[in-house]
């Protein structure tokens, strides 16, 4: 009887061991904050990132980028514009109810609300239909051959919850200092759960032992902190207080991938760096010139893009970890064609003849507006800018700030910029999400982040054949024909594409995919 219990004590002992062993917690440090806790109040990588572990999409992507199910398990066409979606039985939002087709129905209606910054990836929808509680019908405007990948960013919120809370529309976060209870407090199916919220500081999220999918291999607690200071964010890697960073400072790649039990880990990134204009106002807000708008003339535009030497800034400043680019897009997005890509070499004296012509002969003075927490290096290259665009006669006042900041400034409604760096991830991988979005006219949801305000009407006739043609060939032809508008018009100056580089310690393994969202699901700590 002795020898029994103590078999039992003994195994009941090494449950426990194990368990504790099994017990893990991921600490990362990114030089800026993820934002608001809703997830339709900004269209930016790192929000939209941070809150895809806790809010879940109909279809998600899978580590090899595929698409698969996520809240839907299966779904058919019934006609070329609806789709019918059934929905995964037995869900749970995190405070124990049930996830129904009602909660799809009002996602649809919150994240196309005026107040919405995600409407742009919802634009081909027309309606959602609740068939039965597991069942929905999704009408599009028109025939939309890339539904499955705007779904992916398609993040539903419970109704219920959101009732509860008077949060049923999102509120204008970067245009605004409004707040209702979804900016800082979250509720979803996904895999983790929000348990701590310091904006500007940390975010913890734990892993939700109701998900559906497998938690068993998630570890238990992700904290994520902010640290704005290059060399601060490596020191706390190497010294062994953080278990990743990301982003790395292109200086410091070369002594992190010599430090022993660290790993770089670098890949090729979707997004595009670029400088939008003012071409919209009769009268530049930030601009000595009074009673007119330069930027609108097309050569003053192509003068500024003649004297901006991207290629120093890609070997200089950014070491090597950009890829000089001419189009909106790059490698790896549907649409991207090595051909037109033919970034123009700096030319100071072409640029001082076209801002003569234009009527500038002793140029002008600008302001550029620029991040100093997002992009890699982005107030480096922007203070880069100034002394090559003081070649051509073009004075700039370099004004930097935070991205919470720069977003709320140059953004809707009041769009208040004259020349602004911007950076642009198609989460479709597909080079209508940029069209759509950023190029063109606005008009409620198309061009929601069109700063700028530029429009050319063959340009929208493109997108909206784009965004139903079917056949590949013919596709790519619309695609070809918007970029080589984009560049005649020079309607943005595209720079560079970053490369992602992430440190990690040497017993982490983490997925990095292109598009640089960083998904918990696929943390593992050995």
């Amino acid at each position: 009887m002795s020898r029994t219990f103590t078999l039992a004590g003994a195994v009941l002992a090494a449950a426990l061991l194990q368990g504790s062993a099994h017990a893990s917690e991921f600490k990362w440090a990114n030089d800026g904050d993820v934002g608001a806790m809703d997830p339709y109040t900004r269209q930016e990588t790192v929000q939209l990132s941070f809150l895809a572990n806790i809010y879940e999409p109909l279809v998600r992507r899978a580590r090899d980028l595929s698409i698969e199910p996520a809240l839907a398990t299966a779904w058919q066409q019934t006609s070329p514009t609806v789709w019918r979606f059934k929905l995964r039985p037995g869900v749970k939002w995190q405070d124990g109810t049930a996830f129904t087709a009602d909660d799809v129905v009002f996602s649809l209606q919150r994240i196309t609300a005026p107040s919405s910054q995600m409407r742009a990836p919802m634009g081909a929808i027309k309606e959602i239909r609740k068939v039965d509680d597991l069942t929905i019908d999704i009408e599009t405007k028109v025939a939309d051959p890339i539904l499955l990948q705007e779904l992916t960013n398609f993040a539903i919120m419970s109704k219920a919850w959101c009732e509860a809370h008077n949060a049923t529309v999102p509120v204008l976060i970067d245009a605004s200092k409004d707040e209702n209870f979804a900016v800082r407090n979250a509720m979803g199916t996904g895999p983790y759960k929000l348990v701590l919220r310091e904006p500007d500081r940390r975010t913890v999220v734990e892993k939700n032992p109701g998900w559906w999918d497998d938690s068993s291999k998630l570890v238990d607690k992700v904290e994520l902190d902010v640290i704005s200071s290059a060399a601060t964010r490596v020191a706390a890697l190497l010294s062994g207080e953080m278990d990743m960073i990301y982003t790395v400072p292109p200086q410091d790649i070369p002594r992190l991938e010599h430090t022993p039990n660290i790993k770089v880990l670098q890949a090729p990134e979707l997004r595009t760096i670029f400088l939008g204009m003012d071409q919209s106002r009769d009268q530049l807000l930030k601009s000595d010139v009074k009673g007119k708008n330069p930027l609108k003339d097309v050569r003053v535009r192509r003068a500024l893009a003649l004297g901006i030497d991207e290629d120093a800034i890609a070997k200089r400043i950014m070491r090597g970890q950009a890829h000089e680019t001419w189009e909106m897009w790059g490698p790896g997005v549907n649409g991207y064609n090595a051909k037109l890509d033919t970034h123009p070499k700096v030319n100071v004296a072409e640029a001082k003849k076209l801002l003569a012509e234009a009527g500038y002969p002793n140029g002008f003075r600008l302001t550029l507006d620029c991040p100093n927490d997002r992009y890699v290096n982005d107030e480096a290259i922007c203070t880069a800018i100034v002394p090559m665009l003081a070649r051509i006669g073009v004075k700039i006042d370099l004004n930097a700030q935070t991205k919470s900041k720069h977003f709320g400034m140059i953004g809707s409604p009041n769009f208040n910029t004259s020349f602004y760096m911007l950076g642009w991830t198609p989460s479709t991988y597909d080079a209508h999400n940029v069209l759509y979005a950023l190029v063109g006219s606005r008009n409620g949801s198309r061009g929601e982040l069109n700063d700028g305000g530029y429009s050319n009407p063959k340009m929208d006739a493109l997108i909206e054949q784009i965004g139903v043609e079917t056949d590949q060939a013919k596709r790519q032809g619309l695609i070809d024909d918007a970029t080589k508008i984009i560049q005649d018009d020079v309607a943005y100056i595209p720079l560079h594409q970053q490369v992602i580089v992430w440190a990690t310690k040497a017993n982490v393994s983490v997925a990095q995919p292109a598009d640089n969202y960083f998904p918990y699901r696929f943390i593992r700590v050995k």
